[in-house]
């Protein structure tokens, strides 16, 4: 086996396309936006990368077939946020054979390493943007913009420790799920407390402007939280392009007093369902399923929510859940909401409440350099 640095068009068509080799027939594997996938590791394509010191690296055999992958990069933004020499390691894909995924491991250690970092800290995928390997729930495939991945995985970073569980909730409306009777009247006596708060959907003729307001209060409220970087503008903006052609309107919501947004919750229908269906292809029909099957999915995921710290502790994250709810219960849908730090007690403790449950986690691993 050896490792070869990406540097050709072949290459690049190697790299992209072995998670399909290695799992096409596997269930839980959804293929990505093919046309989007080819364009999206060069630098001028991604405003992540775009930041980065980054390599891809491919793992192949001795009859020169391609087996593993991984990025190792840096991101020049978070450490300068985080005043840290680290680096991450993403986009990680091999067979099941420990030498092999040991040998993806130490290249993108010993890569990071020779750049000046003293960690390391993964996966992390700045394409697909999903954070972490499966470490329970592998039995379901992903919804957009989250990862899966087979079990075997974890034996590769027996030498890493646990940097943190991402959590993942469910509300599952098909099953009967309804918002607790506790929560019932709560919104109306919210707004006869506090009048000035009010409510819109997201407009998508001026998202520029709507994805800078999500940025403000996106930057205002989760520097706390771990891992977090203030993001750019082209980063929003990129993210609501991806979402444009999919958006429902009753999932994405903006809260304001007297126009400035206080707080927002990002929502969208998992459009993975449709490209497994279509196989990632938007062509000859693709588009069209994608365009108009997706107001017919009724899998959710609720990517984000956030309130800005003086509006903190008032209720108004619980508002927005049940504001949502309002509008998707008529639909009757699934929810997902991922992303929820394991040690976030205050936002896990709120689910629990709402009535959501448990159902997936993934675990980010980091390893000292030094």
């Amino acid at each position: 086996m050896k490792i070869i640095q990406v540097k050709t068009k072949r290459q690049m068509k190697e790299f992209v396309y072995l998670p399909q080799k290695l799992y096409g027939n596997n269930p839980c594997y959804v293929p990505p936006m093919w046309f989007e996938e080819r364009n999206a590791y060069y630098g001028k394509n991604n405003p992540i990368l775009s930041n980065s010191d980054f390599e891809l690296f491919i793992l192949v055999d001795d009859e020169d077939k391609s087996i593993g992958r991984t990025i190792a990069y840096i991101d020049f933004n978070h450490n300068k946020f985080y005043k840290i020499k680290m680096g991450f390691f993403g986009a990680f894909d091999c067979i099941d054979n420990e030498e092999a995924g040991h040998m993806l491991v130490k290249t993108a250690e010993d890569w990071t390493k020779n750049k000046g970092m003293e960690i390391i800290r993964g996966p992390i995928h700045p394409v697909a943007e999903n954070w972490g390997f499966v470490y329970k729930g592998y039995d379901s495939p992903p919804m957009f913009m989250s990862p899966w991945n087979p079990p075997y995985y974890h034996k590769f970073f027996s030498d890493y420790t646990k940097a943190k569980d991402l959590l993942v909730y469910e509300a599952d409306m098909r099953k009967g799920y309804i918002l607790p009777e506790r929560y019932n009247g709560f919104f109306d006596k919210f707004r006869e407390r506090y009048p000035e708060v009010t409510f819109r959907k997201m407009k998508m003729k001026n998202i520029k402007a709507d994805a800078k307001a999500i940025l403000d209060v996106s930057n205002e409220s989760l520097l706390d939280n771990w891992g977090y970087v203030p993001l750019e503008l082209p980063v929003m903006e990129d993210m609501l392009k991806k979402l444009k052609l999919i958006v429902d309107p009753d999932a994405v919501w903006i809260c304001e007093v007297k126009g400035k947004a206080i707080g927002y919750c990002l929502g969208f229908p998992d459009i993975n369902i449709i490209f497994k269906q279509t196989k990632g292809k938007l062509f000859p029909f693709g588009w069209y399923k994608l365009l108009f099957g997706s107001k017919k999915l009724k899998e959710y995921r609720l990517f984000g929510l956030a309130v800005h710290p003086d509006w903190q502790s008032k209720g108004l994250d619980a508002i927005m859940y049940i504001n949502l709810y309002k509008h998707l219960a008529e639909k009757n849908i699934l929810m997902e909401a991922n992303y929820m730090l394991e040690d976030n007690f205050k936002i896990l403790n709120a689910l629990e409440k709402l009535g959501m449950k448990h159902i997936k986690t993934y675990r980010i691993y980091e390893k000292s350099l030094v």
